[in-house]
């Protein structure tokens, strides 16, 4: 069953756990749940948007959407499996974590708990049902990555004026761009564009451009054989050492751990 043929399902025993392991489609619309969503990300990257912000989840890792939370799913390979649960929410005022929007690494025992959970693929889980604890367990265990995470993101805004330069960075990204070269481009006042940003994506210039580069940096890693350095490069970065210290202070890791994970 896909997810997005369940959503009333998922939500239809409060105290339960609904389970899907799904070699997935490639894009979610604008859905919610009345249930914390666990997923963990095997094979490629996911991208989650919410409130007018795309957060990138590479392979090997898990993001939690808290219940109610209005979200996009978009799949960057058809070979994505997205590995799914979606708990009770009873407990959830007992931890922050449960509260908040999060990307974080999967430990080996995660990956090794979810991946015990396939004998439960698109079923409802409950307290009759054998082994429950077993979920309870693995939901108990999720606040200890709360200093783990990632958010690694992208904001977005419909504003044409703002577009038309999300745009040009997002075909740009390797060249040497400065506020200067970006001002000049699009015939508006360095001021002018500063402001821009930061009043439609609550960012910097250079800030989003840093973070777009980590984005395209990733789907790299994770799609193509080119080196590191080459990596570091195609992304506009002079030095490997300045790419490697940008890389893990967004995503908490090495790119050569990242690809590793892949």
């Amino acid at each position: 069953m896909k997810i997005i043929d369940s959503l009333e399902f998922i939500d239809s025993i409060e105290e339960g756990v609904f389970i899907n392991h799904e070699k997935s489609t490639k894009r979610y619309p604008l859905h919610q749940h009345q249930k914390g969503q666990l997923t963990y990300v095997e094979g490629g990257i996911t991208y989650v948007t919410v409130d007018n912000v795309t957060y990138v989840v590479p392979a090997k890792y898990f993001f939690w959407i808290p219940e109610g939370v209005p979200h996009i799913l978009r799949l960057s390979n058809s070979a994505t499996v997205l590995h799914s649960l979606y708990f009770y929410t009873s407990d959830d005022d007992k931890d922050p974590f449960y509260t908040t929007l999060g990307i974080y690494a999967a430990s080996d025992l995660l990956i090794e708990m979810i991946a015990y959970t396939v004998c439960w693929h698109d079923k409802m889980v409950n307290q009759d049902t054998p082994n429950f604890v077993f979920l309870q367990a693995l939901k108990n265990i999720l606040p200890t990555f709360i200093n783990k995470n990632i958010q690694l993101q992208l904001p977005f805004s419909d504003n044409p004026r703002i577009t038309k330069i999300t745009d040009y960075l997002d075909s740009s990204f390797g060249l040497p761009l400065t506020l200067t070269d970006i001002s000049n481009k699009f015939n508006m006042s360095e001021r002018s564009v500063s402001r821009l940003f930061q009043a439609e994506l609550q960012i910097s210039f250079l800030q989003y451009l840093k973070a777009l580069r980590i984005v395209k940096a990733i789907e790299l890693l994770m799609k193509t054989e080119h080196s590191v350095s080459e990596i570091a490069n195609t992304v506009g970065y002079v030095t490997l050492g300045a790419f490697s210290n940008a890389f893990c202070e967004f995503t908490g890791t090495r790119p050569l751990e990242m690809r590793k994970n892949k």
